[in-house]
């Protein structure tokens, strides 16, 4: 397998309604790490993913998966890959069982090999119990399980998932998280996923993309991103003139990247000491300071100083 499991270079998408999905995405997926495209909704996650996989043809531009073109040998990328859609494609009038064998036969599994891998993939997803149970008696974790499951079954070099754990209650979501990481060092697999929840994806990726409008406006490991915005985060909370407040910030010259003003509440990254200078320079615009916080940095802070944006973006792409 070639040194890099997926390499995007220049990748662009215009859809025929005349949206940039993607504007000269750039990123590579080493082999054998689990990478994190992160982003809001409409960030180009999905087109990404459609691209990668297959569904969606770029307008210009080159990606390879498995060392395989996407666009000149589409059949090869498949045969190298795995995916769980975003939305589900199960069977619901099959079993879980039942939804396993006919993926196998669909990837021409003989019938020994697809019972031994069957056998063995449920139980690694906690679902042997109710294997023979139709799906739609199914909870909504216990049918991603099964479609990450089904997705593994031909042994891919490549696992796609697309907003895994999205719709899912916050319990199951860190069930799932962890379940991704366990099947890395089970089936020795690159898994490439895409996420809104910024936060979690701090724990499960060895690096991650931070895309927002169809670019990548940061790349690296989640530890190395939060050490850009140093230890601590400082939170201002203000009560009306939140605006006044945030010019008189912008002002104060140590500042190593411009406050983000959401609602009335202005959040920017402390070093050297400087919270007290930037909580003094509140109160001497005349706003009045309701509460301070100071916690640690999160991925969702790195995303708002590199685009100035909220990530919570009402579209999808």
């Amino acid at each position: 397998m070639p040194a890099n499991a997926v390499s995007v270079e220049d990748l662009r998408k215009t859809y025929k309604n005349g949206v940039e999905a993607l504007r000269g995405l750039n990123f590579a997926v080493e082999s054998g790490e689990i990478f994190g495209i992160l982003g809001p909704n409409g960030a180009g996650k999905s087109t990404t993913m459609g691209i990668l996989t297959t569904s969606i043809k770029p307008t210009s531009g080159r990606a390879a998966v498995a060392g395989h073109d996407v666009v000149q040998d589409p059949l090869a990328v498949r045969r190298a890959t795995g995916v769980v859609f975003q939305e589900s494609v199960l069977d619901n009038d099959f079993s879980g069982l039942d939804n396993m064998r006919l993926h196998a036969r669909l990837w021409g599994l003989n019938r020994e090999e697809a019972e031994a891998r069957t056998s063995s993939l449920l139980g690694v997803m906690g679902l042997s119990e109710r294997a023979g149970d139709g799906v739609r008696t199914y909870s909504g974790g216990m049918k991603r399980r099964l479609e990450i499951a089904r997705a593994l079954l031909g042994k891919p070099r490549v696992l796609f998932l697309d907003e895994p754990t999205a719709g899912l209650d916050p319990a199951i979501r860190i069930e799932i998280w962890g379940l991704i990481q366990r099947l890395r060092r089970s089936e020795g697999v690159t898994i490439l996923l895409s996420t809104h929840y910024l936060e979690e994806a701090e724990g499960v990726c060895n690096r991650v993309a931070i895309v927002h409008k169809g670019q990548v406006v940061a790349l690296d490991s989640p530890g190395a991103l939060l050490d850009s915005l140093g230890s601590e985060i400082l939170e201002l909370r203000v009560d009306g003139e939140a605006q006044r407040a945030a010019d008189a910030l912008a002002g104060v010259a140590s500042f190593s990247s411009p406050p983000i003003l959401i609602g009335d509440t202005l959040t920017m990254p402390v070093t050297n000491g400087d919270g007290p200078r930037f909580v003094e320079a509140v109160r001497q615009s005349g706003a009045s300071l309701l509460g301070t916080t100071i916690r640690r940095p999160t991925l969702n802070d790195v995303f708002m100083q590199r685009t100035g944006a909220v990530s919570n973006g009402p579209a999808r792409s």
